[in-house]
């Protein structure tokens, strides 16, 4: 099982991630002036009241998916580790249980949510990285 610690470890290894933290205390992590890629959330009264017996246990890590197609893709390649709830209808975010993913299930999505939300030009230099620049002769 991962812990919040994990993914701020992997966030840290993206560059321009920075970590906040909400007035509940709940982190989340931004890259850019675009917003948040991810963050901490809690299932709220009105999430449980909404969800029933189909609530998600346990730590819920939000995900932003790009767009409508990203979330579906999530909801239907990963649905032991993917849901969604009423409040996020009509937005491009999922909820990941961390209690069910694996340090490399969480590398792919933060790096996946990281890349959609990053500027384009740090999006560059992360993919081309250091070893890309060699000179040919």
């Amino acid at each position: 099982m991962v812990t919040w610690d994990d993914v701020s470890r992997i966030c840290a290894g993206l560059p321009g991630t920075a970590e906040e933290r909400d007035k509940q205390g709940h982190r989340g992590w931004r890259v850019g002036t675009k917003g948040r890629y991810a963050w901490e959330r809690p299932l709220r009264r009105s999430d449980l009241a909404a969800l029933g017996d189909a609530a998600p246990a346990g730590e819920l890590l939000a995900l932003h998916t790009g767009d409508q197609a990203g979330k579906d893709a999530h909801l239907e390649e990963l649905p032991h580790l993917c849901s969604t709830i009423p409040h996020f209808d009509g937005y491009p975010i999922v909820l990941v249980r961390l209690d069910a993913a694996t340090e490399r299930d969480l590398e792919d999505l933060l790096g996946g949510a990281w890349l959609l939300r990053a500027p384009a030009r740090l999006v560059r230099e992360h993919l081309d990285g250091p070893d890309r620049h060699h000179k040919r002769g």
